[in-house]
């Protein structure tokens, strides 16, 4: 078992992972090229070889970072995995100077475990307007923002 930071020979790893999160409606889908564009925010969590585990740390203002595309697979749930990605994302998000860490979530129960705090979308502006807007969820989007400040 094996936490690391992504390259680009994981990419089609990542992308089959998010898929089938996305294909269920549980996570907003990702192309191949944006993967291989934000390669570097991924962290993958590996078993035998296998990425059983995925998240990002996107990077979007001096002060301000996104968890993103959080997914471990279904029979891996439970074990840690997810919780061990979300700890990587902040540790580096400390590392970088970042003051704040947040992430859109339909399992807020799960962030707030780790610290985080249930927000307003009115509180990430440079989220809301630079890609939540060209979402096609956007006027009906029920995900739940939660924060964390560092």
């Amino acid at each position: 078992m094996l936490l690391r930071k992504a390259t680009v020979k994981d990419a089609p790893q990542i992308f089959q992972l998010l898929q089938m999160f996305a294909i269920e409606g549980l996570l907003l889908p990702r192309s191949m090229n944006s993967i291989y564009e934000n390669i570097r925010d991924f962290f993958v969590y590996e078993v035998d070889g296998k990425i059983v585990g995925v998240g990002s740390l996107h990077i979007f203002w001096e002060d301000l970072a996104e968890i993103k595309s959080l997914a471990v697979l279904p029979e891996y749930q439970h074990m840690g995995i997810g919780k061990k990605i979300v700890k990587a994302c902040i540790e580096e998000a400390k590392q970088l100077g970042i003051k704040k860490v947040f992430a859109l979530t339909y399992v807020p129960e799960f962030f707030k475990k780790l610290g985080f705090k249930e927000t307003d979308k009115s509180q990430l502006p440079q989220k809301v307007w630079t890609e939540c807007i060209h979402c096609i969820k956007f006027n009906d989007c029920k995900e739940i923002p939660v924060l964390i400040e560092l």
